[in-house]
């Protein structure tokens, strides 16, 4: 399975450039998908993407670090769509808990709807220390994966709707349960994503809630 790049083309890009560099970005995630970012090479990426040569990936994103840079890009994109999607409507930006709920709820079913995008991101975590890819890579994954909520969870601290914890380390532990759901659906496709969203919302609403007198 390959995934389907859906973008705008970048500033001073033809359609043409920008539809090849799209087809280049997808048959990197479905590369990195199948064989985990290590084994992701220039030759795999233009066998996948039924390139003529490996120069053509040059070309166009001049090294291995900003075809990386642009993989992250994309998948944050996807990903963002993915939960501005299924929140709009659906929370009050002033509802902490709601929001709270939702996050968990859409991050458990990210896992299910784009699951190539989810191995990209965990792979590119495990392999921050590749010289040769984006040295800005970790930045970014920590705040896709970390410090988005952990400022969600201190604002709601500040608004007196959220206990007494640290925001940084129930902002991992929230980021391991969902781990853990993703290592669950490796061996278990038919696992309830749905039941398995809502029960660790449950579990960090009660966690986080603030005690009343």
């Amino acid at each position: 399975m390959q995934v389907n790049v859906e973008r705008q083309p970048e500033i001073g890009l033809s359609v043409t450039e920008a539809a090849r560099r799209a087809q280049i970005i997808g048959a990197t995630i479905a590369t990195i998908g199948e064989l985990g970012y290590a084994k992701t090479s220039f030759a795999r990426i233009k066998e996948r993407a039924g390139l003529s040569s490996t120069r053509i990936i040059s070309y166009h994103f001049v090294n291995k670090a900003g075809l990386m840079q642009s993989v992250l890009s994309t998948v944050a994109d996807i990903k963002g769509q993915f939960l501005a999607g299924r929140a709009e409507g659906r929370t009050d930006p002033a509802d902490r808990p709601g929001m709270l709920r939702e996050y968990i709820e859409s991050e458990v079913a990210f896992l299910g709807a784009s699951p190539e995008c989810v191995r990209v991101l965990i792979e590119m975590g495990a392999n921050t220390d590749d010289r040769e890819g984006w040295s800005m890579a970790e930045p970014v994954l920590q705040d896709l994966r970390i410090w988005g909520i952990t400022r969600q969870l201190t604002q709601g601290q500040r608004e007196g709707v959220f206990g007494e914890f640290s925001p940084e380390i129930m902002a991992m532990a929230i980021r391991h349960a969902v781990d853990g759901v993703a290592a669950q659906l490796a061996t278990n496709p038919a696992l309830d994503l749905e039941r398995y969203g809502r029960e660790l919302a449950d579990l960090f609403e009660r966690t986080t809630k603030a005690q009343t007198a």
